[in-house]
């Protein structure tokens, strides 16, 4: 058992620190974004148009149909629709039905997509930023974490503790999108309960409920892939945008969509929101206690960008609140693992709880095995409501209940049938399969570096190196804080004399198969493109406003050139232009992005 458990946390340290890598590269990209607006200076009109183009909102076409107040009213239901119809207002009958459709796989129609948001924004805009609830002798509140577009979760919860109702408050708190498949499903579901119930359902703001966070991490495909054809207006309006405002501990204060009538307020507000954000990460939480105390005491005002420019104060506290994690020693430090945030103690906690007068802190945000963790005390509790996040068997989820003894009720669940049938041998042994290959993908994308960082210890040249060696080499180029030497019997088959052969050892761990690219680029080129493919994906969804996944060739060109020194690649115009000839597969002057990113797969060596 106790080795299944060091397995199991090793497991998990795996599946996290690359989830929280890949969260630092994030904030990195903002400030790319941000080097961008501030000191860029554009070489040549060309790229000074395509600059705007990324920083800007794309020219909408003047339609009287998209100058009303309901844009739904654009778009028409065809008689041949099978799906879910709604009504305004909402009747509980109508969130069943959405259910039952959902259960059944179908799409809820554009047009009732658009109505439902007309709908939510217009409530969601009369409430304050912070809400408070009360219970009663009757009634017991039900707090859901992170549930990441995963709708199997959510079903669940509504099966083991009942539905929405007068008599069963829910609080949602955050990260409702990205990741999982059915995010816009997830989302429909909750702001119908939220219109038919505002009295009992309450949703707090993750940081998933952010625009470029969604780009990078799967909703804003996701919406596209299954709204793009249903609807024409999608297609007219190009880059509308609907983002989500509020607090996690706080109130969701605003559900914003771009207004096509104003195209020039419209591309200053995207300018100073994306502005403020960056400056937002740049300033992240130092060595000082009190930014811990004003960011979760929820007193923080999150306000429209239509109308107010966010303060650096106001920011400040905004990703404090939304990026912090608990941690077990006192005092307060940056959030280095996640690269935004704080880490806060138990004395923060304390100090918090007595200042205001509060019993305990509820909050989401970091996904836990058993689906919740208790921390400080028994002050923090973290609930995650989305199980088999990182890959199946992985982790539990969780919802917790509170009545008017405010004594929190835990319960735990697995949403995924094959998983439960599982032995603790089994599910860790598939767990780890996943997490292993996710790291062999990490080290690939890593191999030069790697090459570099082995022949440092190798100071005859034999190609020998100590496994002591190989795990400081590894950690440097990384940076993963993961314990090598305890993950060597997964990663390291053969050892000569104690000794490993790093040449062979890479050759051998990860089978690349590329496509012609391979035969006109350099390896080291390679493996930064595959290792910035996340930010690259961001950056070009950015570009290809009309959504139609194409990009030209000229465009290409501009996002390596302005890309390459935020990827460090050194890359020559003629590699740029083969590059581009080179997955420009029908060779129309346009690339396809998905076949880009399929051109950069990485795939598994099959077993000989």
């Amino acid at each position: 058992m106790a080795r299944l458990e060091m397995r199991r946390r090793c497991t998990w340290r795996i599946f996290q620190s690359i989830e929280y890598a890949g969260e630092q590269d994030h904030l990195r990209l903002n400030r790319f974004f941000d080097y961008l607006m501030t000191y860029f200076t554009p070489s040549s009109s060309k790229e000074r148009d395509f600059l705007n183009r990324i920083l800007s909102e794309p020219e909408m076409t003047k339609d009287p149909k998209l100058e009303k107040s309901s844009t739904y009213e654009s778009v028409v239901v065809p008689d041949s629709y099978m799906g879910p119809r709604l009504s305004f207002p909402l009747l509980p009958d109508h969130a069943t039905v959405l259910l039952e459709a959902f259960k059944q796989e179908q799409h809820l129609h554009a047009h009732y997509v658009l109505r439902l948001l007309h709908e939510t924004q217009k409530y969601l805009t009369q409430l304050p930023n912070i809400t408070s609830i009360s219970t009663c002798c009757s009634k017991e509140i039900t707090v859901c974490g992170d549930l990441h577009g995963q709708l199997n979760d959510l079903f669940l919860i509504f099966y083991k503790n009942g539905l929405p109702s007068p008599q069963k408050p829910y609080v949602f708190n955050g990260d409702f999108v990205d990741r999982g498949k059915w995010s816009i499903e997830v989302l429909i579901i909750l702001f119908a309960f939220l219109l038919i119930y505002p009295k009992e359902v309450h949703l707090n703001r993750g940081n998933h409920e952010d625009y470029m966070i969604n780009l990078r991490y799967g909703f804003t495909k996701e919406v596209i892939r299954k709204y793009k054809i249903l609807s024409p207006l999608t297609q007219k309006r190009k880059n509308s945008k609907v983002e989500l405002y509020g607090s996690k501990f706080g109130r969701s204060s605003l559900l914003r969509g771009s207004d096509s009538s104003n195209k020039t307020a419209l591309s200053q507000q995207l300018q100073d929101s994306i502005q403020a954000e960056q400056e937002m990460c740049r300033r992240l939480a130092g060595n000082n206690p009190s930014l811990v105390s004003s960011a979760t005491t929820a007193e923080v005002g999150v306000r429209s960008c239509e109308s107010v420019h966010f303060e650096e104060d106001d920011i400040q506290q905004v990703i404090d609140i939304l990026w912090s994690d608990p941690i077990p020693q006192n005092g307060c430090q940056m959030n280095q693992e996640r690269g935004g945030g704080c880490y806060f103690g138990p004395d923060v906690t304390k100090e918090i709880l007595q200042k205001h007068g509060l019993q305990f802190i509820i909050r989401s945000h970091e996904c836990k095995p058993d689906g919740y963790e208790v921390c400080h005390d028994r002050k923090v509790i973290t609930v995650f409501s989305a199980s088999n996040y990182y890959t199946e068997g992985s982790n539990r989820g969780a919802y917790l209940k509170l009545g008017p003894d405010l004594n929190p009720h835990i319960i735990q669940y697995q949403a995924n049938k094959a998983a439960r049938k599982l032995t603790m041998t089994q599910r860790i042994s598939l767990v780890e399969e996943s997490a292993y290959l996710v790291l062999k993908e990490k080290v690939f994308a890593h191999r030069s570096q790697l090459i570099a960082a082995f022949k440092g210890f190798d100071k005859t040249n034999t190609g020998m190196i100590t496994l002591d060696d190989w795990a400081k080499a590894l950690e440097s180029v990384l940076q993963l804080g993961l314990p090598w030497r305890m993950l060597r019997a997964q990663l390291v088959s053969h050892l000569i004399s104690r000794k490993l052969d790093y040449k062979l050892w890479l050759k051998q761990i990860v089978t690349e198969q590329w496509s012609s690219t391979e035969e006109r680029l350099q390896s080291s080129l390679l493996e930064n493109i595959y290792r910035n493919l996340s930010n690259l994906e961001t950056v070009f969804s950015i570009i290809d406003s009309d959504h139609s996944g194409l990009i030209s060739h000229e465009e290409f060109h501009h996002t390596f050139r302005l890309f390459s020194s935020h990827m460090n690649i050194d890359i020559s115009d003629e590699n740029i232009e083969d590059l581009a000839c080179s997955i420009d597969f029908n060779k129309d002057g346009n690339i396809d992005f998905n076949e880009f990113l399929e051109a950069f797969r990485l795939v598994r060596k099959p077993s000989l």
